[in-house]
């Protein structure tokens, strides 16, 4: 049987490697999306664990529902990207700031 430490290790690699992308690479909002829909990840691990190790399914529930709200996210993100795409031929940040009228 794996320990709890290790899922909680695991997790906490996942959000610091989510964290440090969305820090070190501000240009980019597609890779914005995925850091963010990887700390989403590392804190479902996370509930998971603790589901499993504390007998309860309200974690398993729960991650669920952090499943459907990514998924909109993602789904919604990338319809935005596509238009300002469309519109402007770039998705870098500094280039997005300027507002037209």
């Amino acid at each position: 049987m794996i320990p709890l430490s290790n899922f909680l290790i695991l997790g906490a690699v996942l959000f610091s490697i989510s964290i440090a992308g969305m820090f070190l690479n501000r240009k980019n909002i597609l890779i914005l999306l995925m850091c963010i829909e990887l700390m989403l990840l590392a804190v479902n691990i996370n509930f998971i664990a603790f589901s499993h190790y504390l007998n309860d399914m309200a974690g398993q529930v729960f991650v669920f529902f952090i499943l459907t709200v990514a998924a909109a996210e993602a789904a919604i993100g990338l319809a935005i990207l596509v238009v300002l795409f469309r519109n402007r031929r770039t998705i870098n940040v500094q280039d997005l700031d300027e507002m037209r009228g």
